[in-house]
């Protein structure tokens, strides 16, 4: 947005802003026409986010699933690393406290020599 005018930035947004519906029109303006900006970088979309090792979440959950037998799992059981993947990488504290706790209670197990389910 830097190579133009500051009054040619205000002709551009006022030209797409009079291009759109009314109703959209009525969404902005309840917002702040002036903190609108229309020219700002889209956000990426939920499908090409990338957790902290690059990966996405569709290639976490088939690395993952990858290590399981298929007979030892459900449906269910692939929603769930599916839901939880997807939480982790969008950080949500929901599923942040749901790892947290499941890392906590393996270790649990392991401290008091209790067979940790699904090994």
């Amino acid at each position: 947005m830097s190579e133009f005018t500051k009054e040619q930035e205000y002709v551009r947004k006022k030209a797409i802003f009079d291009s759109m519906s009314p109703r959209r029109q009525q969404h902005i303006q309840k917002k702040g026409y002036e903190k609108w900006d229309p020219f700002c970088e889209p956000k990426d979309p939920i499908d090409i986010r990338r957790d902290k090792t690059k990966r996405t979440t569709q290639m976490l959950v088939r690395e993952f699933l990858q290590t399981r037998l298929t007979d030892d799992y459900s449906n269910a059981y692939g929603s769930g690393v599916l839901e939880i993947a997807l939480g982790i990488i969008n950080d949500d504290d929901h599923y942040k406290g749901m790892y947290d706790f499941s890392c906590w209670y393996r270790d649990l197990l392991i401290r008091e020599e209790k067979p940790i389910q699904g090994n």
